[in-house]
């Protein structure tokens, strides 16, 4: 798939997932603080959610981020993934997400996350209900978590962990690139 094709993708997931919650437009807008016109965007595919919002869109309808990556793709050897089997998911602020792991509903799940410079997960925090942890392999990764508005510049081969639902948002505040494996529960 390319890039449009990812982004109508994951659109009409976030709309089918809310039908079948049973939320309006209204109800899932106001939980998680974006405005009715903003999330009909998304669910257009006209606009793209920042990770803390499709976060928070997870959180809400009570499924896992990684729940948004769950699109068919052909394998030849289920316990392995190839560059072209890869689900993608792009956010708006410049994070793009490519799904590695070869099952989605293991006991971890692994994402490739870049970062162009400059590039946010969002201006809030965020929680998600997984343990995560990463690594990070080009570039430099600020983390702000907790209560603690102290960021932490990572670079390459630093690594972190944390629990789950810790609030936390992230950025690279840099001109180049920044590549992070994260691992979740």
């Amino acid at each position: 798939m390319n890039k449009q094709e990812e982004i109508a993708a994951l659109a009409i997931l976030i709309h089918d997932l809310r039908k079948h919650k049973k939320y309006t437009l209204k109800e899932l807008a106001d939980k998680i603080g974006r405005s009715v016109g903003f999330l009909s965007q998304v669910e257009r595919g006209l606009s793209q959610p920042t990770v803390a919002d499709l976060t928070a869109i997870s959180e809400t309808l009570d499924v896992p981020t990684t729940y948004f990556y769950n699109l068919p793709k052909p394998k030849q050897l289920p316990w392995v993934t190839r560059p072209d089997e890869r689900r993608t998911l792009y956010f708006a602020n410049g994070i793009t997400d490519i799904l590695v792991s070869p099952k989605i509903r293991a006991s971890f799940s692994m994402l490739e996350s870049l970062l162009e410079a400059g590039a946010s997960s969002g201006d809030r925090h965020m929680t998600d209900s997984s343990e995560q942890g990463g690594y990070v392999l080009e570039g430099q990764l600020t983390l702000w978590l907790g209560d603690d508005d102290e960021p932490v510049t990572l670079s390459a081969g630093d690594s972190f962990q944390f629990d789950s639902h810790t609030r936390c948002r992230y950025a690279n505040q840099t001109e180049q690139l920044t590549r992070v494996l994260w691992v979740y529960t």
